[in-house]
C-alpha cells in the first residue's frame, strides 16, 4: 500500500519513512503543509499520515483541503497536542484516528494496518482467495498450505490485488498505489512483476488466480 508521510520533524520524518517502508508499504515525505496537499492531489494514497504542527499550512487545514474535495483517504493524525479538545477537533474535522507524540513504533503500525484493511473493507490481517492466503501483520502468504517467498514488491503486489479482489485494475492504478514519486524505472514495470508474481503463485497450480484483461489491466479472482 502507499502512504504518505507528512511531519515537519526531519528525524521523526526518516524514522516513520524507514519503518514502513521495511514494513513493506511505499512511501513518499514531506515537511510541511503545502507540500502535503501538493502530495495528495499528483498521487492515490492508502493512507496518510500527518502531523497536525507543521509549516505553511497545519493538519487540520491539510485535512480540511482532503475532506473538502471529496477525498476519503485515511488519515492518522500526530500530534504532541494531548487535550480531549484537540483530539476532537481532530475527529470531527474528519481524521481516521489520532496518535499523541511520543508513541511506539508498534502501536503506530497496529493502527496504520487497522486503517488500510478497514479502508479496503477488511476485518482482519487474514486476506484470502481460494487456497491463498496473506496475512497483512506477519507477511506471510501460503498457497493451499505451502509458504511462498516474495519480494518486498510483489508483496505490494499481491495484497493490493487481494484488496481489490475481483475488481480489474489498470497498470496505472497498479503503478500508482505500488511504487512512490522517487521511482525511475521501465514503462513495463507492472508487466514484469505481475510475471514473478505469477510464476510464484500460480506456476505449480491448475487453477489461475492471476488474470489478464486484454487492454485494460490485471485482475485476482478466487472463481472460474
Amino acid at each position: 500500500m502507499r502512504v504518505l508521510v507528512a511531519e515537519d520533524e526531519m528525524d521523526m520524518n526518516n524514522i516513520l519513512n524507514m519503518k514502513l517502508t521495511d514494513a513493506g508499504y511505499s512511501v513518499d515525505s514531506c515537511f510541511d503543509g503545502e507540500e502535503a496537499i501538493f502530495y495528495c492531489k499528483s498521487a492515490e494514497y492508502d493512507l496518510i499520515i500527518l502531523d497536525i504542527n507543521m509549516p505553511k499550512a497545519d493538519g487540520f487545514a491539510v485535512l480540511d483541503h482532503l475532506r473538502r474535495s471529496g477525498q476519503k483517504t485515511p488519515v492518522l493524525f500526530l500530534t504532541a497536542r494531548d487535550s480531549i479538545t484537540d483530539r476532537v477537533r481532530g475527529l470531527d474535522a474528519g481524521a481516521n484516528d489520532y496518535l499523541v507524540k511520543p508513541f511506539s513504533l508498534e502501536e503506530l503500525m497496529a493502527r496504520v494496518r487497522v486503517l488500510t484493511r478497514s479502508a479496503h473493507g477488511s476485518i482482519d490481517n487474514v486476506l484470502t482467495a481460494a487456497d491463498l492466503t496473506l496475512n497483512i501483520a506477519s507477511h506471510e502468504v501460503r498457497r493451499a498450505g505451502e509458504r511462498i517467498e516474495l519480494s518486498a514488491k510483489e508483496y505490494q503486489l499481491l495484497e493490493y490485488l487481494m484488496y481489490n479482489k475481483g475488481i480489474v485494475l489498470s497498470r496505472e492504478k497498479i503503478e500508482n498505489h505500488i511504487w512512490n514519486f522517487d521511482y525511475e524505472g521501465g514503462t513495463n514495470v507492472v508487466d514484469v512483476y505481475i510475471s514473478y508474481l505469477r510464476k510464484k503463485i500460480d506456476g505449480k497450480n491448475a487453477v489461475r488466480l492471476i488474470r489478464t484483461v486484454r487492454g485494460v489491466g490485471y485482475v485476482l479472482k478466487d472463481e472460474p
